[in-house]
């Protein structure tokens, strides 16, 4: 099996290493009376693991995260299970396979949360802060996408909530803490230029399911815990002009969902700038401000999102590109994806990573790949060669 190589020595550990020895006794489990072996009979097999904790995880880490623990007990095993549900495939693509229990997790167990994140997101973890830009002016373009082939885009983002666990350790009082914070600002916003309506999730019928494309949390959500007590404190925010939906207690705290039919991805990018800054402001005098970190940006529940927690997907309508010998090696040089759908002819394109880049550059990423796919669809078209719109390394 292959794995990652582990540095020499562990810059992060030995950084935050005062931190952990203080907030750390020598053996915090000793306290749940819990029947475990030694590190070397607890590690688990990941003979067939083919995540990104599988490939990076070494008895020798394991064991240096052994004994720690959260203050809200969150140990690291919590930290590994959703990799030991759901090891991958070989030739699928590649999940973390981990998820935080709490903001603490990412300080506690740095030195593999630090590994897992710049293997996943191809980008080194520093002590430098990340850059947040969320001036959507600085945004090149966006809003002239060919509508022959863009069909509709998507814009999300995830907010974490300061001094609450995350879904797949949180109680079921933290959780409607956290609906209770979430109505009082999204009045707030409500009662601004958004009108919406907030809707509990266990009070939806049919019909709005359906409208809302709401389905049935997946065997694996249960798994791991992110969907204990469903449909409990489970909420989505929409506004009147459906410009905007904000989801409550599900994957994460927060999720801010802009979608437009007609591909504008500069207008959907600044509906979600403007609503997540003036969310930003309602919880900060709420005292529970978004959860920041200072190497990682702004933290969620799962590692694949921290930085920035933004994912920018089009819609495109592509017949020959799909077929092109070279599509991997292009879309790994723009640093993107692009996954099927039920339909045979319709992809949906976005951003890999979400760490490393500013959310302006991350949306930039998307706009400039999405144009040059079309370029490219456009000449295959017409049997033109398109070697020479093949983009260097980004």
């Amino acid at each position: 099996m292959w794995k990652v190589k582990p540095p020499a020595v562990f810059p992060m550990e030995s950084r935050y290493r005062p931190v952990l020895e203080s907030l750390v006794p020598p053996d915090p489990m000793s306290q749940f009376n819990l029947k475990r072996g030694s590190p070397e009979e607890e590690f688990p097999d990941l003979c067939r693991n083919f995540t990104w904790m599988g490939r990076i995880l070494t008895l020798a880490m394991y064991r240096r995260q052994f004994h720690r623990c959260t203050h809200s007990g969150v140990i690291f095993d919590d930290v590994i299970r959703p990799g030991l549900e759901e090891p991958g495939e070989y030739s699928g693509p590649v999940s973390v396979g981990c998820v935080a229990g709490d903001a603490q997790s990412y300080i506690l167990f740095c030195d593999f949360f630090d590994r897992v994140i710049e293997a996943c997101h191809e980008h080194k973890v520093t002590s430098q802060t990340p850059e947040s830009d969320l001036n959507y002016d600085n945004l090149k373009g966006g809003d002239d996408l060919d509508r022959s082939y863009a069909v509709r885009c998507e814009v999300s983002v995830l907010r974490g909530v300061e001094d609450f666990c995350f879904p797949t350790h949180c109680s079921r009082g933290e959780r409607r803490q956290l609906l209770v914070l979430a109505k009082r600002a999204l009045t707030q916003l409500d009662g601004e230029e958004l009108p919406g309506q907030l809707l509990l999730l266990e009070e939806l019928d049919q019909e709005q399911q359906k409208e809302l494309k709401l389905s049935p949390p997946s065997s694996s959500q249960l798994r791991i815990g992110v969907a204990r007590d469903w449909p409990d404190a489970r909420a989505v925010w929409v506004s009147k002009d459906g410009s905007l939906v904000v989801w409550v207690n599900m994957e994460d705290h927060l999720r801010l969902v802009s979608t437009r039919d007609d591909a504008n991805i500069a207008e959907a990018f600044k509906c979600i700038c403007i609503n997540l800054q003036k969310l930003e402001g309602y919880y900060r005098a709420l005292r529970h401000s978004f959860i920041w970190k200072q190497q990682l940006g702004w933290v969620t529940s799962s590692p694949a999102d921290v930085g920035t927690g933004l994912r920018v997907t089009v819609h495109l309508k592509l017949q020959h590109l799909p077929s092109y010998r070279r599509l991997q090696d292009v879309l790994k040089r723009l640093r993107i994806c692009m996954n099927k759908t039920e339909s045979s002819a319709l992809y949906l394109v976005s951003n890999v990573a979400t760490f490393g880049l500013s959310e302006v550059e991350l949306t930039q990423l998307v706009v400039d790949g999405v144009k040059l796919l079309i370029a490219m669809e456009k000449r295959l078209e017409v049997n033109k060669d398109v070697e020479e719109l093949v983009p260097t390394q980004k």
